[in-house]
């Protein structure tokens, strides 16, 4: 799968804000969006109006977090916002690729945030801390390609005539258990070690099969909080999934290989079997659905021929 390219188009203010920006930026760059950065990217001496347009121009992506104070600058063409803003606009025009300009709602309402330039787009709600994980989950599949497609089109039988005859059930969508392939090692975090309480412990991140599916991550989370067996030392509230990664933000590597590793089993084990039931449920439903609305429409179509308005 090709690494897709991301800038960020933001206010530097508040301080806040900046460092925001930045942590964001960082969690998506661990999930595999290859996030530039003005922060990390330019240096004194840099041609910053050059640095703007080569960025929008040749990433796949832009990632613009709307803020009141974002809205105030763009409109009013101020500073860096005001000036990508212009460029912006400009590619809008020029090349009609509205997926690759993204919003994210991070402060504010969306009126009261997003510039007019940006009015009627789809945005993701980043407000709150912490964010939606699910509207995470929504920004994170849609940069990798990986949000969910239409099923195939089945293919119609011989003979069929369009909107007769009984409908082919829905088959059971099948769901592919989400498998732990090991530690991902480069990503492992470093103990502070500065004597305060819990300073040794560290972030440890597994790599994961596949991105997870939407309410996946939650049943994960659920299911390592609350799990159906577990040792004094199992400490819940420490998991979180993050696309393709499950990470247990407290720990130690010696903890996970002496402790953690049966609850990780039993709480994948657990989360994959209800998202298997989850999704057969759905699929009932839609099979019961559309037999329910078959039914009504065939009761209509005999009452309606029996009905006659030219008898005396």
């Amino acid at each position: 799968m090709t690494v897709p390219a991301c800038f960020v188009s933001y206010t530097w203010e508040p301080l806040e804000h900046k460092l925001w920006v930045r942590e964001f930026a960082t969690r998506l760059r661990r999930d595999g969006v290859d996030v530039k950065l003005d922060q990390w990217e330019t240096v004194p001496g840099d041609a910053l109006p050059e640095f703007m347009e080569r960025s929008v121009r040749e990433h796949n992506f832009v990632l613009i977090v709307c803020t009141p104070a974002y809205r105030a600058r763009s409109d009013r063409r101020i500073g860096g916002v005001g000036y990508e803003g212009d460029i912006i606009t400009g590619s809008l025009m020029s090349s009609r690729n509205q997926r690759k300009f993204i919003p994210a709602l991070r402060e504010g309402q969306w009126t009261q945030a997003a510039p007019t330039w940006l009015g009627g787009k789809y945005y993701v709600d980043l407000r709150g801390d912490p964010y939606s994980e699910e509207q995470y989950q929504d920004l994170l599949s849609t940069m990798l390609g990986t949000r969910e497609k239409a099923p195939p089109v089945g293919r119609a039988q011989p003979g069929a005539i369009p909107g007769e005859g009984r409908q082919a059930p829905a088959e059971l969508e099948e769901f592919e258990p989400i498998r732990i392939i090991g530690v991902a090692v480069d990503e492992v975090g470093t103990p502070r070690s500065d004597g305060t309480r819990g300073s040794a412990l560290y972030a440890v991140p597994f790599k994961l099969s596949r991105i997870v599916p939407p309410g996946w991550a939650e049943l994960f989370i659920e299911a390592w909080d609350r799990p159906p067996s577990f040792t004094t030392m199992h400490r819940p509230g420490i998991a979180r999934v993050s696309g393709n990664r499950i990470v247990l933000d407290g720990t130690t590597i010696e903890e996970v290989e002496q402790v953690h590793r049966p609850t990780l089993k039993l709480a994948l084990a657990q989360a994959n079997a209800r998202m298997r039931e989850r999704m057969e449920t759905e699929t009932r439903r839609r099979q019961e659905a559309a037999a329910r609305k078959e039914d009504h429409e065939k009761h209509v179509k005999n009452v309606a021929s029996r009905l006659k308005f030219d008898d005396n």
